[in-house]
Formats: structure tokens, sequence, C-alpha cells
């Protein structure tokens, strides 16, 4: 297929980003904002990958669905991704929950989020919706999944991936035959089917799909109604649609292509957000963000470089087999294995290990911190220290399945009050 005709095929496809879930499992982390606007990779926030997957696609109509707790995350777009040129019909507009329905009624479920933002979508021309999470860590061309969809002129198609069985539990799982045709989805099953060909692999979805904008505005009218229904892509929409419409399914690869990488990570869980940044600091990670081909957009303030200061035998700044973000101070500390988001300053004789730290911190002279996420704006004083007391980080912290240490302001107050008897 001619570039060309991807060109149109692009030109004709609106992408909705459902960006308002809530994201229990990430705790403390997303008590205060939505998921995608989370910050990742030192400067970054979660969203910041699905849209400059947009971008990098030749996709640059963009609706972003909000709803929960979003304020956060509707600044850092405004400020990222506000100088789209309208005027040539490129845009990534904010669309927040509007109770379009009824008074009491925000977003029922992803496909509601959809339907309710229907009347705009027909107001503009589209032949395909791409609707996307907002909430993954990934690059992917979106173009080729378009080139696939319609060559094989499918109504709907899923894009997936293989993992291992014993965690595909956590996704929608999908059973197809040797032409890509979607027989069966399941969401979340408790006894996921293996693929047919790869022993120990479940194909799940990886919650990207392509519709015909006339297949999607059927079914989702049709769902509409329903007081059964979940209002939901994985639970209703797809399952349904598989007895009436043709589905496909998409895997995701890198369809031999050295320039972008089939790689993509759910953070959905404390243990999967901080590993996956930490993934960032080996020698040759999986996601390769100096990648020149495919490169990762945000906003970052202006800030100064990242600066290492002290040269004395007891106290040198260092930091070995880490990243250190923009304007981070490092004053006669050693880190390891770490990584340090903008704006943290670590103090004299203080050692961080295996450690990812959020913007704004400020740690004291001779702590130590070892396995621990620490949120932002959090002021760590001197001779602080986590990750060497089980006992102690269970009571205080909050103290994930494989032990990352998540620790915010309020935790520390807590803890220096019970040292001082408050």
């Amino acid at each position: 297929m001619s570039h060309q005709h991807i060109g149109l095929l692009t030109r004709d496809t609106i992408a909705l980003i459902l960006a308002g879930g809530k994201g229990r499992r990430l705790k403390q982390l997303t008590e205060e904002r939505a998921k995608p606007g989370l910050p990742f990779g030192g400067k970054y926030k979660i969203i910041d990958f699905t849209l400059s997957n947009c971008m990098n696609s030749g996709i640059r109509r963009i609706d972003v669905l909000t709803q929960y707790k979003s304020s956060e995350l509707l600044g850092h777009i405004q400020k990222a991704w506000g100088h789209m040129p309208w005027e040539l019909g490129e845009y990534v507009n904010i669309v927040p929950a509007q109770q379009q329905i009824s008074d009491d009624l925000w977003y029922r479920g992803t496909a509601d989020a959809v339907y309710q933002n229907l009347k705009a979508l027909r107001k503009q021309y589209c032949k395909y919706v791409l609707i996307l999470g907002g909430d993954h860590i990934y690059k992917m061309d979106y173009s080729r999944m378009l080139r696939q969809h319609a060559k094989n002129n499918a109504d709907i198609s899923i894009a997936s991936i293989p993992v291992d069985c014993k965690t595909a539990s956590a996704f929608g799982v999908l059973n197809i035959d040797s032409d890509m045709r979607v027989q069966a989805f399941v969401e979340k099953p408790s006894d996921p089917p293996e693929m047919p060909n790869q022993p120990g692999k479940s194909l799940v979805s990886m919650g990207v799909y392509i519709f015909n904008f006339d297949v999607l505005d059927k079914l989702l009218t049709q769902d509409a109604d329903l007081s059964s229904s979940e209002h939901d892509f994985g639970f209703n929409i797809i399952p349904k649609a598989i007895q009436s419409q043709s589905v496909r399914a998409y895997i995701f690869d890198d369809e031999g292509c050295a320039d972008v990488q089939a790689y993509w990570k759910d953070v959905g869980t404390v243990d999967q957000y901080f590993y996956a940044n930490l993934d960032l600091v080996k020698v040759e990670p999986e996601l390769n963000l100096y990648d020149k081909h495919w490169p990762i957009y945000s906003f970052q303030a202006q800030l100064p470089s990242a600066k290492f200061i002290f040269d004395q035998d007891d106290c040198r700044g260092e930091a070995v087999d880490s990243i250190i973000s923009a304007a981070c101070i490092v004053s006669g500390a050693k880190i390891r294995t770490s990584l340090l988001s903008t704006c943290v300053t670590v103090e004299r004789h203080s050692y961080i290990h295996h450690c990812v730290i959020l913007p704004n911190v400020s740690i004291g002279r001779y702590c130590q911190l070892h396995n621990v996420l620490v949120m932002e704006d959090c002021i760590i004083p001197d001779n602080f220290k986590i990750g060497f007391d089980k006992e102690k980080d269970e009571k205080f912290y909050e103290v994930s399945e494989t032990g990352v240490i998540l620790v915010n302001q309020e935790m520390i107050d807590h803890f220096l009050e019970s040292e001082h008897g408050g």
C-alpha cells in the first residue's frame, strides 16, 4: 500500500483517547488525579505516549475524553499539546464529561463515553474512529493497523499482543482463527485460553480499537438503551459485535521495522508503574526514549541541566545506571539504579538505590532509601531510612505485593509525629 494511500487513511481517522480512568490499584498515586496524568520517565506524563503515537502515525485529529479528577491532566495537555494548527484540521481537543444524556449521568463506561460524544463525531467527516486508552506506556504506529484494517475490509480491528497465560486474566482475551478473525472475546477471564500455535501464551487486547464510523454509531446507539449493559467495549460492545460484524485481530509487533519498537506495558498497579520506570535505567532498555525516528513529545518548563557537586572521597555527587532529569542537584550523594524526575535535590552522604523519585522532591543529608517510590513534593528530612525495616515500612507506608514502598508527604509526617510522641 502506497504512502499516499496510508496518508488518506490517517486523514479519514479521528482518534478518541479515553483518559477518565480512576486507576484505583495505583493507591495514593491517583488519589488526586487521573491515571493518564501520572509522571513517567522523569519528564513525561503517561498520556504523552499515546498522543506521541498519534502524532508519529500521522493522525492529527484527536479528542481526549476526561472525567475523573482531570485538572492536572487538562493543564498538561493545554501546555504540551495546545499548539496544534486548528486551521489545518489538526488538533488535540479536550472533551470533559458533560452529562449530555441527563443531569445525573456521567460516563457510565468506555463505550458510553464515546456514545455521549457521537453528535460531535457526526459533524466531523471521518471514515474510521481509532479508540485508545490514555494509560499505557508503548510505542505503536497506528497507520500500520489502519492499513491492515482497510486491506481486510474489516468493520472492527483489535490490537493485541501475546502474553503469558498466568498474567492474561487482567486483560480482555481474544480467540482467533487462522485468518485473524476474532471468534470470541472475554474480558478478564479467570482461565485464559492459550493461543493455538503458542502454548503458554494468550492473545490479549491492548485496548486499541479501530471502528468503521457507521458500525460504531450503530453499535453504540443499540447499546445505550440496554439497562443490562455495562456500556463497556470489552464487556459488551466487542463480544456482541463478533456475532454480526467482521472483527479482526491485529497482532502488535515490529513488522520487521527497526524504527518502531513493539513495546507495550500496562502500568495499572504500583509494582507495574515502578518497574516500568526502572526499566528505563537499564543499559539496553526495552523502551528506547532516545529513538529519533519515534520521539515522545511532552511539555517541560525551561529548566537548567542536572548538576553533580563535591568531589571528595567521602562526599562525591555521583550516579550509576540511573536517569537524572533536568534541574536535579546531587550534592555529595550516591545514586544507584534509580530514576530521579525533574527538580529533585539529594543532599550530602545520602544513598538512593533502586528508587523512583517523582518531581520536586527534597532529600536531606545521611538519608538511605531502597526500593522506594517517592511521590511529588515530598520533603525527606536528614537521617531518614526507608526500605531497611520491613515492620516499620509496613506500619507507616504503602508496601506493594513485591515490596515496593510508596511514600507521600502525609506518610512522612505521620512517621515524624510518632517519633516525637505526637
